[in-house]
């Protein structure tokens, strides 16, 4: 058996297992959970529902779908009901992982703030250290006219 080389990618295996991207699967799970939590969704579904009870109530007996027609009804929400339970559950997990994705980037940009702000707090007390510690124009005038009577004796 040769040795594999890591310098090289594996040859793709043939599988018997269908191949998905579980990106675009998700994404579609996503715009499916979007549209069976809408109103629109509900009234397409009681819709449905009412015309299958008054056809198998109304229509002859052989127009109807089934001997049992109300056993078919049940089974078919049924298989939506177990499809939609799944997709929905997809659909927030993907949701949780942006939420905690997003609530990484806002922790990192608030200590960025935090530290900015912290700098600039420091700058300002500098800056006001500093400028305590200037000559302003009164104590020059006072120090110039102390001079000038130390000068001029009176």
């Amino acid at each position: 058996m040769p040795r594999e080389r890591l310098d090289q990618p594996r040859e793709l295996r043939r599988s018997f297992r269908p191949h998905y991207d579980p990106e675009d699967f998700g994404r579609l799970s996503e715009r499916i959970a979007r549209f069976l939590g809408t109103a629109r969704f509900l009234v397409y579904m009681t819709v449905f529902v009412l015309c299958w009870v008054v056809w198998n109530v109304v229509a002859p007996a052989a127009a109807r779908f089934d001997e049992y027609p109300f056993i078919f009804l049940t089974l078919m929400l049924s298989l939506q009901a177990s499809y939609s339970a799944p997709l929905i559950l997809l659909a927030q997990n993907r949701q949780a992982d942006r939420d905690r994705v997003q609530g990484e980037e806002d922790r990192q940009a608030r200590e960025a703030s935090q530290a900015e702000l912290e700098f600039l707090t420091r700058e300002i007390a500098g800056l006001r250290i500093t400028l305590g510690e200037m000559a302003t124009r009164d104590f020059i005038r006072s120090e110039l006219q102390q001079a000038q009577q130390v000068r001029t004796p009176q």
